[in-house]
């Protein structure tokens, strides 16, 4: 069984910064990537950045410039730095996990840009 704990979010003012961390545990096997999607109230989940293995990384256009994605491969874990917020990124923000074995996703984590 894979875990993945996500942990960082809340309420933030618009311009501030928000760091969102995701540690996965369990019989993970091959880890393939990780990455962190978002769902606004009447929205589709969407992507907002992945990142793999080998640390290639893949943004959504609404976060380039502004959102980071990185790893710790010995400790499975993948944070996304959020730099100059936005009140269009409020969203209930998952984390997933591609191995060998399944895809995986965790519980959710809010975040609120608001003033």
């Amino acid at each position: 069984q894979v875990q993945l704990v996500e942990s960082g979010g809340g309420l933030v003012q618009p311009g501030g910064s928000l760091r969102l961390s995701c540690a996965a545990s369990g019989s993970i096997f091959i880890m393939h990537s990780m990455g962190w999607y978002r769902q606004a109230p009447g929205k589709q989940r969407e992507l907002v950045a992945s990142i793999t293995s080998g640390g290639v990384t893949n943004y959504a256009d609404s976060v380039k410039g502004r959102f980071t994605i990185s790893r710790v491969n010995a400790e499975n874990t993948v944070y996304l730095q959020m730099n100059s917020v936005k009140p269009e990124d409020t969203a209930v923000y998952y984390c997933k996990l591609v191995s060998g074995r399944g895809i995986y996703w965790g519980q959710g984590t809010q975040v609120t840009v608001s003033s």
